[in-house]
């Protein structure tokens, strides 16, 4: 793939110790389009394939000073959140990016990783409701987050448009909620940009290298963002990324693996 070596783009989030989801997948999936990745660390967790056996948040002073550091000496053409882990911390990232000269911004909210820990404080939500989801050019939960930021059962393709209709609502300049979590053969991304719906189909991949999925598919929009193209454009690309990083998984530990991003 061809190399953008110009081209910047930001992750905010939680270091994941098993390299499959947080910063590491993000940074793995920047450098598989030819993007620079550089990151602020919301949290640590030490974690494999199996789960979360612990989680250090960094202070909220910390976080927006590493923002503060890149966005002072990079130009940043896009940018992505994933564990903020509590309040504090989103509020500290929302008040640098309103002041910081940034690209579009993908919200990615996390809240449970795929072995059913937390990774956000449950008192967290109204501050990312509030403070982030009204900077985000694009939020992208899946069918439990989608479930969380809008307080309905999101079962079906018509409940995924109405979740992502009211995540717009809320502040956000668009939504895409994501079928994965669904039993279907096919996964259905539906995505909201205020005007019209756009529904993404694709076949799923079987295999339970499924670790940081959300996190890939988030990170794989920004890059497309920072290169330049639009949201539209982007789903379909992050789709196809994230299913060829399933086929191609290393096969490594024992639980829900990671997968091959590059």
């Amino acid at each position: 793939m061809a190399t953008h070596p110009a081209v910047v783009a930001l992750t905010i989030a939680g270091s994941d110790s098993g390299g499959g989801a947080g910063i590491q997948a993000d940074l793995k999936t920047f450098a598989a389009f030819g993007v620079y990745g550089v990151s602020a660390i919301t949290a640590v967790t030490a974690q494999n394939t199996r789960g979360v056996s612990a989680v250090e948040t960094l202070s909220p002073g910390i976080v927006s000073a590493q923002i503060a550091a890149i966005v002072g000496d990079f130009q940043v053409a896009a940018l992505k959140t994933g564990m903020l882990a509590n309040s504090a911390i989103i509020g500290a990232v929302a008040r640098v990016l309103r002041v910081s000269r940034v690209g579009p911004l993908v919200v990615d909210p996390v809240m449970v990783a795929k072995s059913g820990d937390r990774l956000l404080d449950a008192d967290a939500l109204d501050a990312l409701t509030r403070d982030l989801l009204p900077l985000a050019a694009v939020v992208t939960p899946n069918l439990p987050e989608a479930e969380v930021l809008t307080g309905m059962p999101v079962r079906t393709v018509e409940d995924q448009r109405e979740a992502a209709r009211r995540i717009v609502e809320r502040g956000a300049r668009a939504a895409v909620v994501k079928g994965g979590h669904s039993d279907s053969a096919e996964i259905v991304d539906v995505f909201f940009n205020g005007a019209a719906f756009t529904e993404f189909r694709v076949e799923r991949v079987p295999g339970t290298s499924t670790h940081g999925t959300g996190c890939t598919f988030s990170a794989a929009i920004a890059a497309q963002l920072a290169l330049g193209r639009g949201v539209l454009e982007a789903i379909p690309v992050a789709q196809a990324y994230v299913a060829k990083a399933i086929q191609n998984a290393p096969g490594l530990g024992h639980g829900h693996g990671p997968m091959g991003h590059l």
